[in-house]
């Protein structure tokens, strides 16, 4: 009895001061706890998935990879294994399992050492979160403090969720979800009992059991599991057998991008790193849902690429990019001078030695850029060429795709017409192959750069932005960072400057040479027009399309430098990249396309200033909108379907301002607006209704042909080949060439959006050349000189480098779209008047035309008969009527 009461004191005495040590610990480590409100309000590291405006993925920003379900999206079966196989007490233990503690302590005694570690579900769920996976003794005990006080706060299937979503699976993948993509590139519900059972089995060793990098291990984990689910009557024995005999079939997926548009999502990424920090924007959580369509943004990508290959093949081939076997002695040891792209060494040896597999390893260390694909010539044959890519295939190149490659010389200077393919390639030659029109052809990484931006006009969202040829070859947006010389792009917004200053579009200007004596230099300033023609007194319409330099100087002389400055301030050019004297009148001053895009969705919606953005919505983790743009709307006041006014602007001057020093997206900041409704936001209405319709229509002349050949009257503005190709009469545009062609542009517009189009070399003392007449592409069809490509011949300028991206864009924007003519605000009037003096006329033939103007400024005074000049009554002969004009 004596000794009973002994022990039983003992077991008091040991059990109080386990209590007290329990207790002590507890308060030891309650610092280092978490608090409810944390466990309450745990975030995941979820990347950032950035998307188009109809919903396309188009890029993920974020070391981990997760993509967050909910409880109820989770298949019963992937519940059902995790249970099985991590802690089948899961819903009878408050965050401790004593069974699976005993037996942990039971194996430390026996054999001394810690290999389980009777972890719960919710055990690992808090070392994942807020622990290390050190094996310590105050590890476990912290884990276990933190288990129970999480299952105080949260109930089980909200700590279940966290865990489908929080847990480190191996491959960059946290969460069970995207463990499902990054393996089998499948959601959670198309997944099989065979591959559920697999994922289930990585939470014990992600590294591994993956089945990627252990395939032989993660078939025996896969085993375990589905018999733990077979033990717990959660699978049947046919399904165990099924299951457990299936092959593996897990392969690495990155994130399933849908759309490939670098340019984009990259600029939307910076704009969320400086809004929110990089470590905040990437594990946030974000869903950001781009402006962009993705229709819009694929025309644009492929109009970019495909314009860019055809400035680059009239200029000619610079041969291959490197050599397997049969080197040249030349190319032993230097690479080709006319490949740009820096290239690993291929090692070279006789064609007997190369395997296939050596042979696309080889290719693959080529660096390739969609559409390009490393490719080596093993047969040429008289007019085509059989070559092997790096995926083993092989293609043959018809001569169709080979006839364009005459050497490269210079940028100005290509040599003779290939007439057999010898006379371009070699067997062992290392080069590049795309699919254009459903056919393989050869190619080369263009030299040349270009960009393309497009905005919708009415509220400045951005449709689509191409920042050059390739992201992965240069990470420099040209779109949006490029400060370039625009050339005659200007002249738009120097005639509307003219409008606001008493001219008109019949107003009478001198196409005539400028020589004017600088005393400060001791140099004569002398513009000349490109090409030197000159036409003598010439119409402002015409001079427009034409793109008439030296009357752009003349009309900015008769404005005034300063007046036409400010003026061009109001299209949202920054005023201090305005250059402060005439050169100002031919495009002197250096803008990006985006500013150069903006300014002219001016002229394209009525006269507002929009502000360009880039993002329509952010939502959350869950799907919640955290913030919808509310952008400015070309409206004053703007009305709601009912016809209700909606907004209006209050002030114009404070207004303006702000638009003129906003940097366009996220208006810099992303308010937490949750739900609220805004309003629609006027634009600054910067020009008049009246002026932007007579600069737009002035602009529609300069994209077409013009009178009658017959009669004498036949003119084409520089940018005719859009409505010879296009085919509408709803389009608008000005082509921009700066001194040597260093720069070239296009921009343009249809009423529902504004796009601009730039070819140039990053290498600003470089220009674009000339092009000498390819003999092979004509003969191809000798009866209509193909002007939209290749066959281009001449010097390069916005007409031929830039509008043909610009073209094929609209081309694929504009399919289906009926035509919208601009429609003629008030205060316009339209009267008959002299084409030559552009004096009010009586007459009705050939020698008149009708014009518009803004009310009050046609003209009052007739032309006089002896004024009157018929250009049919010259002696020039007339082309016949049913010749085609291109």
């Amino acid at each position: 009895m004596k000794y009973i009461k002994s022990l039983f004191l003992f077991f008091i005495i040991g059990g109080i001061l386990g209590l007290a040590a329990l207790f002590g610990l507890y308060f030891y480590i309650k610092p280092d706890l978490p608090s409810v409100t944390v466990l309450k309000d745990v975030r995941l590291q979820t990347p950032m998935r950035i998307y188009t405006n109809d919903g396309k993925l188009i890029s993920q920003y974020g070391v981990k990879r997760r993509i967050p379900v909910k409880l109820e999206d989770v298949p019963q079966k992937l519940i059902d294994a995790v249970l099985a196989t991590e802690d089948s007490r899961f819903y009878d233990h408050y965050g401790i399992d004593p069974i699976g503690v005993a037996r942990a302590a039971l194996n430390l005694v026996l054999t001394g050492e810690k290999q389980q570690g009777a972890s719960t579900l919710t055990m690992q769920l808090a070392r994942g979160f807020f622990l290390s996976r050190d094996k310590t003794f105050m590890r476990k005990i912290k884990e276990i403090f933190i288990a129970i006080h999480m299952e105080q706060v949260l109930s089980k299937e909200e700590i279940l969720e966290l865990y489908l979503n929080k847990i480190e699976l191996g491959h960059r993948a946290f969460g069970f979800g995207a463990a499902a993509q990054v393996y089998y590139g499948k959601s959670l519900k198309e997944l099989t009992l065979a591959q559920i059972a697999t994922i289930a089995g990585l939470p014990q060793a992600p590294s591994v059991l993956n089945p990627i990098s252990r395939p032989d291990r993660s078939v025996e984990r896969r085993r375990i599991v589905l018999l733990r689910m077979l033990d717990e009557g959660f699978i049947t024995k046919d399904e165990f057998t099924s299951a457990s005999q299936a092959p593996v079939t897990a392969v690495k997926h990155g994130a399933e991008i849908g759309l490939d548009a670098p340019y984009l999502a990259d600029y939307i990424y910076n704009e969320m790193v400086e809004i929110y920090g990089k470590d905040e924007a990437e594990t946030g959580g974000y869903q950001v849902y781009a402006t962009a369509t993705s229709q819009m943004q694929i025309a644009a990508q492929q109009a970019v690429v495909r314009n860019l290959h055809d400035y680059d093949e009239r200029h000619g081939y610079r041969g291959p990019v490197n050599w397997l076997w049969n080197a040249p002695q030349a190319d032993e040891d230097t690479m080709p001078s006319g490949n740009d792209e820096p290239l690993s060494t291929l090692t070279r040896k006789a064609k007997s030695d190369w395997t296939l597999d050596d042979i696309k390893a080889a290719l693959d260390s080529v660096p390739h850029f969609h559409p390009l694909v490393p490719a080596v010539v093993t047969e040429v044959a008289e007019q085509s060429a059989v070559v092997l890519d790096l995926n083993g295939v092989e293609h043959t190149l018809a001569w169709e795709g080979l006839d364009w490659a005459r050497p490269y010389i210079t940028d100005s200077r290509q040599g003779a017409d290939p007439k057999v393919a010898s006379d371009i390639l070699a067997q062992g030659a290392v080069i590049y192959i795309r699919k254009q029109d459903d056919q393989w052809r050869l190619s080369q990484v263009p030299s040349v750069s270009g960009a393309l931006i497009a905005l919708n006009p009415e509220n400045g969202a951005v449709e689509a932005v191409v920042g050059g040829y390739s992201f992965y070859q240069s990470q420099f947006n040209r779109a949006t960072q490029a400060k370039r010389q625009v050339g005659s792009n200007i002249k738009p917004f120097i005639y509307s400057a003219a409008l606001e200053n008493g001219y008109t579009l019949a107003s009478i200007i001198n196409d005539a040479p400028i020589n004017q004596w600088n005393a400060a230099t001791g140099v004569a300033w002398r513009p000349q027009n490109s090409p030197p023609e000159y036409d003598g007194p010439i119409r402002m319409r015409v001079a427009l399309g034409k793109s008439k330099n030296v009357v752009s100087v003349r009309l900015l002389r008769g404005v005034g430098l300063q007046k036409a400055r400010a003026h061009l301030a109001k299209f949202g050019f920054d005023p201090d990249e305005i250059p402060n004297d005439e050169t100002v009148a031919l495009g002197s001053g250096a803008h990006t396309p985006l500013e150069v895009a903006r300014a002219m969705s001016v002229i394209a919606n009525g006269g507002y200033l929009v502000t360009p953005y880039f993002v329509d919505r952010v939502l959350n983790e869950h799907g919640e909108t955290l913030w919808q743009g509310t952008p400015t709307w070309a409206c004053n006041p703007c009305k709601d379907e009912a016809g209700n006014v909606v907004s209006q602007q209050e002030n114009v001057e404070d207004l303006l301002e702000a638009q003129l020093n906003a940097a366009g997206g996220l208006d810099n900041k992303i308010p937490d607006n949750g739900d609220e409704v805004v309003s629609k936001r006027s634009a600054p209405q910067v020009i008049s209704a009246q002026n932007a319709f007579l600069v737009a229509d002035m602009m529609r002349t300069g994209v077409r042909a013009n009178g009658s050949w017959n009669k004498k009257t036949y003119w084409m503005g520089t940018g005719w080949r859009a409505r010879n190709i296009l085919q509408r009469d709803d389009l608008a545009g000005k082509t921009g060439t700066t001194n040597d062609a260093r720069d070239t542009w296009f921009t343009g517009f249809h009423r529902g959006i504004v796009a601009t189009a730039w070819v140039g070399f990053d290498d600003m003392n470089r220009n674009l050349g000339r092009a000498t007449r390819n003999q092979n592409l004509i003969n191809r069809n000798p009866e209509k000189f193909n002007w939209f490509g290749n066959a281009m011949i001449g010097g390069e300028d916005g007409a031929k480098a830039a509008e043909p991206a610009w073209i094929r864009f609209m081309q694929k924007v504009l399919d289906g779209v009926p035509e919208q003519p601009m429609p003629i605000p008030d205060g316009i009037v339209r009267v008959r008047i002299d084409r030559t003096t552009g004096k009010l006329t009586r007459r009705t033939d050939h020698t008149t035309l009708f014009e518009y103007f803004k009310q009050g400024t046609q003209p009052k005074v007739f032309v006089l008969d002896d004024d009157v000049i018929d250009p049919a009554q010259s002696e020039e002969n007339a082309m016949p009527e049913s010749e085609e004009i291109f």
